[in-house]
């Protein structure tokens, strides 16, 4: 009776609904926005999201205006959480105010916060950019004054890299609720229930002046309309029927006339340095003669953020990727969520007994709990290797989790000569984390934003690892004084896509560059006239795009080199006027506009996902006493059936699935 008396007023001190702290230091974690009532604070300042894409050959140059709006009675300080593409290299902002628009500038990320907060606490509307991950940024506004309207817009760039003759364009819309182990670290921003629609407008327009005739032109993700300006160039803009695009990614993918690539070297001289990119086309896949034993490990989530549509996705693809191995093929599979569960000790023959047990063991999962990805990586990582195969370690995930860095690293130094593929299954995927892990893994990313992609998808990934189409990649400059270059070193390519080279040179742009390596038909061989390629003013854009692909390695790459990295990505980020983790954008309005009345904090709420369940926002945490009295309770159970009822593990709903205990593999009992 006592501890069950415990157990009742420990439960009453736990408050139902937002998983949010009092203790503003500790409130980190995403909970649901709930609308105070107070009619003089506007709860929703975000009013409008506007996207001016312009794609010019392999860039694209975007435009990116949010418009802030009070419509209460009081000033406001608002908060915006916002997501961004993977690639994109952040290299401008601006603030308008009235009819005053004021630069940005670049400063290192605590110098930016405190301009930010001298501002705010003057009375001078302001505002900071800063970056939480490579693809998720926080937008701060101060003193938002009554029937104010205040615009920021954004400027960056992205490099398009077509594959099979297909280029795609994305534009995430939304965040996804991110999971942590260490709350401090997490991404913070409330939620609207699944369902409910973003309370601001979004608008996306897109140009493409392909340079040659553009064959095919798709928006899987939303209703468009497209206006042709002539062959080559097309606009492409939301359908005004369109009224809720700002809960999934935008995606737009084209074709040019006779699934033609732009490829070649592209120069640009600056005053004090020159830039070059270099595409070069690898020969076509070809059929080999003889395909060695493959090993696939699949890490699939099955945390809370995956229930509902990711999951169904997910199984989906399962069916198709493990259904399409060959019987000579092996296979294995660990479940994760709060923690992870292993098919079997060692991998099982891809038999049509063997694929319909897997399959039946999936089908069965509904979701919930945390992501504990970097656990289940270590899992498949510590699985005995067999001799003579080739080893493809692929994670099936939305992403929502925050510790990308870390799994990078883990990634790169523990995953010896085996291959990582990443499947992202959402409609707002955590594509940095999905690119990161492929990049690491030496591998490819694929993203499932539709069940109806899936069976397509996992066909493309079946026929993708087959051979690789180039190998022992080598790039070579003569008479061309090129340094600086990205990547280090050039991996296999699996993929029917350019090899992108980005660097600087010196002198004068002549010479040649060789790209060498080993096709399914035996040596290639490609060289490029540097003299042909002239530098050119248009060409800017690889100034910042270098910039971002040095960032991009030290980041994904540095968790062992915290403080070197950190300067070395600051410096980058000084230089070349870019968003980094430790560099910000800040604009401030030197007119004192709010001297009298201090501004209300709101926070902007994110639309869940489309697709995504409520599980996927954490419930509230349990204080100390509940979960103490919770394991007191649990263990008294416990002991009770043990003494009155033998372990029946016969009972077991998962036989398949095995746990390590010691050196043996026994089923996990109820």
């Amino acid at each position: 009776k006592a501890v069950f008396l415990i157990f009742g007023l420990a439960l009453l001190a736990v408050r139902p609904g937002a998983a949010v702290d009092t203790n503003e230091d500790r409130t980190l974690s995403p909970y649901f926005f709930v609308e105070n009532g107070d009619p003089a604070v506007d709860r929703l300042p975000l009013k409008e999201t506007r996207v001016d894409v312009h794609i010019a050959g392999v860039i694209a140059d975007v435009l990116v205006t949010q418009v802030y709006r009070n419509e209460g009675s009081r000033p406001l300080n608002a908060r915006y959480v916002f997501p961004a593409s993977t690639r994109a290299a952040v290299h401008g902002m601006t603030m308008t105010v009235g009819d005053q628009r004021i630069r940005a500038r670049i400063r290192e990320r605590q110098a930016a916060k405190r301009e930010f907060e001298a501002a705010r606490e003057a009375g001078k509307s302001a505002a900071l950019l800063e970056q939480q991950r490579p693809n998720v940024f926080t937008m701060n506004v101060a003193n938002v004054l009554p029937q104010d309207e205040i615009r920021v817009e954004l400027h960056y760039s992205e490099l398009l890299v077509p594959t099979e003759g297909t280029y795609e364009f994305v534009y995430p819309t939304v965040v996804g609720p991110r999971y942590s182990k260490e709350p401090e670290t997490a991404v913070q921003s409330p939620y609207l229930h699944q369902d409910e629609a973003p309370a601001y407008k979004f608008e996306i327009e897109t140009r493409i002046a392909g340079g040659m005739p553009i064959d095919e032109l798709l928006c899987p993700s939303h209703r468009t309309r497209v206006d042709w300006e002539d062959g080559d160039t097309a606009r492409v803009g939301l359908d005004p029927a369109e009224t809720e695009g700002g809960n999934r990614d935008y995606i737009l993918r084209y074709r040019l006339q006779g699934k033609e690539v732009r490829t070649g070297l592209l120069l640009y001289a600056d005053h004090d340095e020159n830039f070059f990119l270099l595409m070069a086309q690898p020969p076509r896949r070809v059929e080999p003669r003889q395909i060695p034993p493959r090993e696939y490990i699949f890490v699939l989530d099955v945390s809370g953020s995956m229930n509902g549509f990711p999951l169904e996705t997910a199984k989906t693809l399962m069916r198709e990727l493990i259904g399409g191995l060959r019987p000579t093929d092996r296979f294995n599979i660990i479940l994760f969520a709060g923690g992870s569960r292993l098919l079997a000790p060692r991998s099982l023959p891809a038999t049509a007994k063997n694929v319909q047990e897997a399959i039946v063991e999936i089908e069965r999962e509904q979701g919930g709990g945390g992501t504990e990805l970097g656990s289940a990586l270590d899992q498949a990582m510590a699985l005995p290797e067999t001799k003579g195969v080739s080893r493809s370690t692929i994670v099936v995930t939305d992403g929502f989790i925050d510790a990308d860095a870390a799994v990078f690293e883990q990634i790169r130094t523990r995953l010896n000569r085996s291959n990582l593929f990443a499947f992202g299954i959402g409609s707002s995927v955590n594509r940095h984390l999905i690119e990161g892990m492929a990049h690491a893994g030496q591998g490819e990313p694929f993203v499932v934003t539709d069940p109806a992609e899936a069976p397509a998808i996992a066909k493309r990934f079946q026929d993708y690892v087959r051979s690789p189409v180039l190998t022992h990649v080598a790039v070579e400059p003569t008479d061309f004084n090129m340094y600086d270059v990205e990547p280090l070193s050039v991996p296999d390519l699996f993929a029917d896509r350019p090899l992108i080279v980005f660097g600087k040179w010196r002198g004068k742009p002549s010479g040649t560059i060789r790209v060498t390596g080993m096709s399914g038909e035996g040596p290639y061989e490609k060289v490029f006239d540097v003299a042909e390629a002239k530098p050119a003013a248009g060409n800017q854009a690889l100034r910042y795009l270098w910039a971002r692909a040095q960032v991009t390695r030290l980041s994904d790459y540095g968790a062992n080199n915290g403080d070197d990295n950190r300067r070395a990505i600051t410096e980058l980020g000084l230089k070349y006027e870019l968003l980094t983790a430790y560099t910000s954008f800040v604009a401030v309005h030197e007119k004192v506009r709010n001297a009298d009345d201090p501004a209300q904090a709101v926070e902007q709420p994110l639309p869940m996902p489309q697709g995504v369940s409520d599980l996927a926002v954490p419930e509230p945490e349990l204080p100390l006493l509940v979960a103490l009295v919770l394991l007191l309770l649990g263990l008294a159970i416990t002991r009770r059936r043990r003494k009155a009822t033998p372990v029946a593990c016969d009972l077991n709903p998962y036989p398949l699935l095995l746990k390590e205990k010691g050196d043996n593999f026994a089923p996990d009992c109820p």
